[in-house]
C-alpha cells in the first residue's frame, strides 16, 4: 500500500501512552474531514498541526483510520488553534480563561511571548510576574521534553526517559545527547544498553569508541547490582562486555585500565580473584569492615550488678526472660556492636523491649530505625517508641547545585545517640550501612536485628550474612519458641519450612489455612473472592488489611494479573471516581500503590503537621485524588501526603498483589500466597518462608501443594559477589 500524506489540526486526543508515546487523536484535516490518526505520536496537544505520512488501515472494531509512520510536527499559528493549544491544559497554570485573556492580548504571537518574553503576561490583569515566568518556564519544559521524546521514540526509549533527562539538563539535553548518548545508561536516567547502544551506533559512534565500550563495562557493573554483586571478577566482567560489544577481550581490558586511572572503576584482590568495583561499593566495604572491625574489638565494659539490673529490668516489664534473651540484654549494654538474629515466636521483640528498658536505666540516649517506612511503623508499634526509617534518620537533602541526594548526618554532623538500634538488617544494603556507620558516632553503640533467613537486600551485598558468618561481630541467635508462639501454625509453619520441612496443609481451624487450586483462573478468582467478600464477610477483615502476595511479576499468577483482577473487584471503576493512565496502567481514586523506586525529590506534607521529601522503594500508599486540570495525583503514604505529576506515575504500581521481595520488612493482619507457577530462581525457600512470616493473624495460601513442597526442598540462594566478609577476616587476621 502507497504512503500518503496529510496534514491538518489536532481536534482532540482520545488515547495516549506515555511511556512509549503511541497516540490515537482526532485530526481536523485540511480539507474539512475529521480523521483518526495512530502511531507513534508523544504527547500531542489539541491545536497543534501535523504533516503526516503514513497509510489507511482497517481496525476491526474502530474501523477506517490513518497509521502514522512519519511526522512534522508545528505549533499552532492562528489565534484560533493557539487558543485551543492553551485552553488544552498544554502549559501548566494555563486554563481555558486564562488563554483566552493571553490570546486576546498577544494574538498570534501569543506563543512566542510565552517562549521568549513571559514576563510581559504579566501585563494582564490577574497573572503576576512570578506566575507569568512559571508558564513560560513550563510552555518550554513541555516543548523541550516533547523534542526530546521524539528523538528517543525513533529508537524505542521510553518516553519517562526523555523526561529525566530534560530535567537534569534542561535546554542542553539534547546537545548533551548528541556528545555522548552513552549517558543514557547512567542510574538517574535508566535506559537500557540495547537500545542506547543501537541508536549511538545509528548516530555514527564507532563500534569501538572509548565511549562506548567504557559505558558498557560500568553498564554491566551497574546491571549485575540488581543481582546482589558488589563485585565482578575482573574475567568474568571482561567475557561479558566483550561479548556483548562483539569486541576482543584486549580492548575491554584497555577500557578497564582507562576507567581504573580516572578513578569510575576499583580493582582489588578478594580471595584470589580480580575484583572489579564501582568506587561507592568500594568504598562502602572497605569502610564497613574498618568500622565495624574496631567496633567488635573494642574492650567490652561490664555491666555493674548486671543480674540485679536484669532483674530489675524483669520487674518493670512483669516478665521473666529466658536464658539467651538475658544474654542479650546484658551484652547489648556491654558490647560496642551486637547482633540480634531469631525468627517468628523466638522472642526477639520481647529482647528488644528488654534492651530499651535497660538502656533507659542507664539514661542512654536511644534511636530506633528500620530500612523501610512500614518496617519503621511496625517497629514502633511493637516497641511504644518511634522510629524512624534510615533515610529519615539521615536526614536526606537534594543538591541544588547537582540535583543528587546526600545525607545531611555524616562524621561532621553526627547522630544524637548513644545507642541505635536498626531492625529488618537482612534488607540494608552495603550503601545503606555505609552511610548509617559515618553517622553514628563514636561513643555510641550499634544493635542489629534481623532474621537471617529472610530474603536478601534488594541493594547489592550480602549485609547482614557477612556479618554473621565473619564470625567477627558478636551474635546472639535466639533459637527457643515460646509457648505462646507454638499455638500459632504460621509460625510453627514458618520454623518448619526453614528447617526443610513441609508445612501442615490440613489444618482447618488455625490461622493457617491451605485452598488447593489446579487452574490459574481458579487460584485468580479464589483470590479474588477472598478479598472482596470471603474474609471481610466472614472474619471481619477487611480488604485494606489484607495483603496477596505471589512469587512473581509475570504470569497466569503474577502480580500483574492479580492487581488487574483485584482493582476491578475492590476498586471498579464508578463515575464519582476518576482515573489517569501511564502506559497500560490504569489509576484510579481509591487504589492501593506502591513507589518502586527511591526518589528522593518527592516532597510531603504529613496530616498532622510537618513536611519532608523522599518516597521510597517499597512504599505502600492510596490514591486519595487525581486532579485533571493540575494534571496531578494525590497519594497518602502513611500518614504523609504528596503530589505526583503525571511524568512520576511510572514509578508506582498497583499494590493490592505485590511479590515476596517487596512484602519485606511489613507485616499484614491477612496474607494470601500464591504457590502455583514461577521460574525456579522464585520458588525458593527463602521466598516462601518471607512470605509466610509476613502474616499476623491469618496466612491463606491458594494454589498447588506440589509447587509448596518444591519451594520449600528449593533451598537455592544465588551467590552475591560480594567482598566484605573477606575484608573482616583479613583485618581479623592482621
Amino acid at each position: 500500500m502507497e504512503q500518503e500524506l496529510i496534514s491538518g489540526v489536532i481536534a482532540a486526543v482520545l488515547f495516549q501512552n506515555q511511556e512509549n508515546g503511541y497516540a490515537v487523536i482526532k485530526l481536523d484535516a485540511e480539507d474539512g474531514t475529521l480523521i483518526t490518526v495512530v502511531g507513534t505520536i508523544p504527547v500531542p496537544t489539541v491545536g497543534e498541526r501535523l504533516i503526516v505520512t503514513g497509510k489507511w488501515t482497517t481496525h476491526n472494531n474502530y474501523g477506517r483510520q490513518f497509521e502514522a509512520e512519519f511526522l512534522e510536527r508545528l505549533l499552532p499559528d492562528t489565534t484560533n488553534d493557539i487558543l485551543a493549544y492553551l485552553s488544552s491544559r498544554a502549559v501548566r497554570g494555563i486554563g481555558p480563561k486564562t488563554a483566552e485573556k493571553i490570546v486576546a492580548r498577544f494574538g498570534e504571537n501569543s506563543l512566542k511571548i510565552l517562549d521568549a518574553m513571559p514576563e510581559r503576561l504579566a501585563e494582564i490583569s490577574g497573572i503576576s510576574v512570578k506566575a507569568a515566568l512559571d508558564m513560560g518556564a513550563s510552555f518550554r519544559r513541555q516543548i523541550g521534553v516533547r523534542r526530546l521524546i521524539e528523538f528517543l521514540a525513533a529508537y524505542r526509549i521510553p518516553a519517562e526517559i526523555a523526561v529525566r533527562l530534560y530535567r537534569v539538563y534542561a535546554e542542553e539535553a539534547m546537545e548533551r545527547l548528541h556528545e555522548n548518548p552513552y549517558l543514557l545508561t547512567l542510574p538517574q536516567f535508566g535506559a537500557g544498553f540495547a537500545a542506547t547502544d543501537a541508536m549511538a551506533l545509528e548516530l555514527g559512534f564507532d563500534g569501538d569508541d572509548d565511549c562506548r565500550v567504557e559505558a558498557a563495562v560500568i553498564f554491566e557493573l551497574r546491571h549485575n547490582l540488581n543481582n546482589g554483586h558488589t563485585f565482578l571478577p575482573l574475567d568474568k566482567l571482561t567475557l561479558a562486555t566483550a561479548s556483548m560489544l562483539e569486541l576482543d577481550s584486549d580492548t575491554v581490558r584497555d577500557a578497564l585500565d582507562r576507567l581504573a586511572e580516572l578513578g569510575r572503576v576499583e580493582i582489588d584482590g578478594i580471595a584470589g580473584l580480580q575484583a572489579v568495583y564501582l568506587p561507592e561499593y568500594y568504598e562502602a566495604e572497605c569502610y564497613i569492615a574498618e568500622r565495624v572491625s574496631r567496633m567488635a574489638h573494642e574492650k567490652p565494659q561490664p555491666l555493674r550488678f548486671a543480674d540485679r539490673q536484669i532483674a530489675s529490668v524483669e520487674a518493670e516489664n512483669d516478665i521473666t526472660y529466658a536464658e539467651m534473651q538475658k544474654q542479650a540484654i546484658r551484652c547489648a549494654a556491654e558490647r560496642k556492636i551486637m547482633l540480634l538474629t531469631g525468627g517468628p515466636g523466638t522472642g526477639k521483640t520481647t529482647a528488644l523491649a528488654g534492651i530499651l528498658s535497660l538502656f533507659d536505666r542507664m539514661e542512654k540516649k536511644t534511636l530506633l530505625a528500620a530500612p523501610t517506612g512500614r518496617a519503621a511503623k511496625r517497629l514502633s508499634e511493637l516497641t511504644g517508641r518511634d522510629a524512624s526509617t534510615i533515610h529519615r534518620l539521615l536526614e536526606t537533602q537534594i543538591s541544588p547545585e547537582t540535583g543528587e541526594m546526600y545525607f545531611v548526618r555524616n562524621e561532621d554532623e553526627p547522630l544524637d545517640c548513644d545507642a541505635l538500634i536498626v531492625d529488618e538488617t537482612s534488607m540494608v544494603d552495603v550503601l545503606l550501612m555505609h552511610s548509617l556507620l559515618r553517622a553514628l558516632p563514636d561513643k555510641a553503640s550499634l544493635i542489629l536485628v534481623g532474621d537471617p533467613d529472610q530474603l536478601p537486600s534488594v541493594g547489592a551485598g550480602n549485609l547482614f550474612a557477612d556479618l554473621i558468618r565473619s564470625g567477627v561481630v558478636l551474635t546472639i541467635a535466639l533459637t527457643e519458641i515460646f509457648r505462646q508462639a507454638q499455638e500459632s501454625l504460621i509460625v510453627m509453619n514458618a520454623h518448619a519450612v526453614n528447617h526443610g520441612e513441609l508445612p501442615v496443609l490440613t489444618a482447618k481451624d488455625r490461622d493457617f489455612f491451605f485452598l488447593k487450586r489446579r487452574s490459574p483462573d481458579a487460584v485468580v478468582q479464589t483470590i479474588a473472592e477472598l478479598c472482596a467478600k470471603r474474609l471481610p464477610d466472614n472474619m471481619g477483615i477487611p480488604s485494606g488489611e489484607i495483603q496477596v502476595i505471589s512469587p512473581t511479576r509475570k504470569g497466569e499468577t503474577g502480580t500483574q494479573r492479580l492487581n488487574s483482577v483485584l482493582q476491578s473487584v475492590l476498586n471498579p471503576p464508578s463515575p464519582a471516581k476518576k482515573e489517569k493512565y501511564c502506559g497500560e496502567k490504569c489509576f484510579r481514586e481509591g487504589d492501593r500503590v506502591m513507589q518502586i523506586r527511591n526518589n528522593y525529590d518527592i516532597m510531603w506534607k504529613k496530616q498532622g503537621g510537618g513536611a519532608g521529601t523522599g518516597i521510597f522503594n517499597g512504599d505502600i500508599g492510596t490514591i486519595l485524588e487525581i486532579d485533571p486540570q493540575e494534571d496531578t495525583v494525590r497519594i497518602l503514604f502513611d500518614d504523609k501526603e504528596a503530589i505526583y505529576d503525571s511524568d512520576l506515575l511510572s514509578e508506582l504500581e498497583l499494590a493490592y498483589a505485590i511479590t515476596a521481595h517487596k512484602s519485606q520488612g511489613s507485616e499484614y493482619r491477612a496474607v494470601i500466597f500464591v504457590p502455583y507457577a514461577g521460574a525456579p530462581m522464585l520458588l525458593t525457600r527463602g521466598v516462601l518462608y518471607t512470605a509466610i512470616t509476613r502474616a499476623r493473624e491469618l496466612l491463606i495460601l491458594v494454589g498447588n501443594e506440589e509447587i509448596v513442597a518444591q519451594m520449600t526442598e528449593n533451598n537455592r540462594r544465588n551467590k552475591r559477589y560480594s567482598g566484605l566478609r573477606h575484608r573482616l577476616a583479613e583485618r581479623e587476621a592482621s
